[in-house]
């Protein structure tokens, strides 16, 4: 079944979170906000190589999926603070076994990867 917003209630859920976190600087993200509210520059300075741009646009993403909060606060200069909601920090929680698992498989894993170059 198909919603007026386009999203086809029947995928599955693994469908729906790559949705959410797919990507090559989302995961980084909200691993980044999972040690709580963050400045736009201090997250461009936390991940190296991402640019100004693309940042925004994942920002935005997640946002717009309701896991990550944009707080804007009444001062001059404006300050703008980006936050998981409940449901961001639930999926940061359900991502931390992946960080586990790339912790202890981090050697085998860059050995792999570095002979397929």
């Amino acid at each position: 079944m198909t919603t007026d917003s386009g999203m086809d209630h029947n995928i599955c859920g693994m469908s729906v979170a790559i949705d959410v976190v797919g990507g090559k600087w989302r995961l980084h993200l909200m691993w980044v906000l999972s040690d709580g509210p963050r400045r736009f520059s201090e997250i461009r300075r936390l991940l190296e190589g991402v640019s100004e741009k693309v940042l925004t646009e994942n920002l935005r993403h997640l946002e717009t999926s309701g896991v990550v909060r944009r707080e804007v606060f009444p001062e001059i200069p404006p300050r703008v603070e980006y936050s998981l909601t409940p449901l961001g920090a639930e999926l940061a929680e359900a991502l931390r076994p992946l960080e586990e698992w790339g912790d202890r498989h981090r050697g085998v894993l860059f050995t792999n990867l570095s002979a397929a170059s």
